[in-house]
């Protein structure tokens, strides 16, 4: 089921595990979501979640340790992470419902995964809601004669959703191409025109980066401005291996912070993954982007950069290097990849592309080359 934001993605497939139960039909069903914690606050316990479409008499009871539902007829609902694709190796089910498939960090194998597991019964089925992103597990599922594909707008909610987010957001988006597929639910496929393509991404995906690093790096394109209007703080973190490639680590960008907010989430992904340096553009925030950094970070190493030259002067060496292979996404970044593939040289560039542009300019084009970290297990 493809669906905008708001579009009632959760409830159908609340309804229809809910409907798989009362009817006999499923009784080890699989409930798969980007996190753990987005299993249980959205599919089980959120508002048009399996716990609250229940009848009052039948609401599954959660079992946080063992991670399952238990609905008062005897069905089970396991738990997993799609982050954690192993996880899903051994179990069985008759049913499943994954939701927000087009977002699993590890969506290829989570995927594969969860089809070895689906043995039990004469008709095993499974329901996946989510917002549609041109990937390839979703492409290709759409492709599937045996797959039925519905589709449903943000309009065709509009009486359970707040006024406010009509105006804020239907006015900003709608007719735009990042509209038409988070609120009309339309696969949009990777813009003609952008510098980075899905197909070349997913060429390099890999699950883990090599343990021995030579480098890590964290690029941040600081917001103009500060408080609940202002952009994204671009915050990526990247990492030069022995073999001369370049890996994608992190995404902790974040809009809506004030300086000293993202200058604390800048400094807790620069402690997470041991990082050597931090690259920040300083065009905009001029000497108070390296103030409010060493305020958390006084002994950090802090390169500002200011940028001279245009986005894509900037921009296309470093699609270059994905094109040559030499870059690695360890997971999946949704967000960062969407902006990859629907920027066009000469419109504005995403906080989110700026920062993986400055890291991984500092790293494989003006970096310098250094002894081999090991990083932990």
């Amino acid at each position: 089921m493809l669906g905008g934001r708001g579009a009632g993605k959760t409830r159908a497939g609340a309804e229809w595990v809910q409907g798989e139960v009362d009817a006999g039909r499923s009784g080890r069903i699989a409930l798969i979501g980007e996190t753990l914690g987005d299993v249980r606050e959205v599919m089980i316990d959120g508002p048009s979640g399996l716990r609250a479409i229940a009848r009052e008499n039948e609401k599954p009871r959660y079992e946080v340790t063992r991670k399952r539902l238990l609905w008062p007829n005897g069905a089970v609902g396991h738990v997993f992470s799609a982050g954690e694709p192993e996880s899903l190796r051994g179990p069985q089910f008759d049913a499943a419902w994954g939701d927000e498939l087009a977002k699993w960090r590890y969506a290829e194998a989570a995927w594969d995964m969860l089809q070895f597991g689906l043995r039990l019964g004469q008709n095993p089925r499974q329901v996946m809601t989510t917002t549609p992103r041109p990937v390839p597990v979703l492409k290709r599922l759409m492709a599937d004669r045996r797959t039925a594909v519905t589709r449903a707008s943000t309009h065709a909610n509009r009486a359970n959703l707040a006024d406010g987010f009509f105006r804020a957001v239907i006015s900003r988006y709608e007719g735009t191409r990042l509209g038409r597929q988070e609120l009309d639910a339309e696969l949009i496929e990777d813009n003609p025109d952008a510098l980075w393509n899905r197909e070349t991404i997913e060429q390099g995906r890999i699950e883990r980066a090599p343990l021995a690093l030579v480098r890590v790096v964290v690029g941040v394109d600081p917001p103009a401005t500060g408080g609940t209007k202002s952009d994204e703080c671009g915050i990526v973190c990247a990492a030069l291996g022995q073999d001369g490639h370049a890996y994608v680590l992190d995404d902790r960008s974040m809009g809506r912070l004030s300086p000293l907010a993202w200058a604390k989430r800048v400094a807790g992904c620069y402690r997470a993954h041991e990082a050597d340096r931090i690259v920040a553009e300083a065009n905009m925030g001029g000497d108070m982007v390296g103030t409010v950094m060493r305020q958390e970070m006084p002994d950090a190493p802090i390169r500002l950069v200011r940028a001279t030259r245009g986005k894509r002067v900037r921009a296309e060496p470093v699609a270059a290097l994905y094109e040559r292979g030499l870059v690695h996404h360890v997971g999946g970044f949704a967000k960062l990849e969407d902006q990859m593939c629907d920027w066009v040289p000469g419109g504005k560039s995403p906080d989110r592309l700026d920062a993986l542009v400055w890291a991984l300019t500092e790293l494989m084009l003006s970096g310098e080359a250094g002894e081999p970290k090991m990083r932990r297990l």
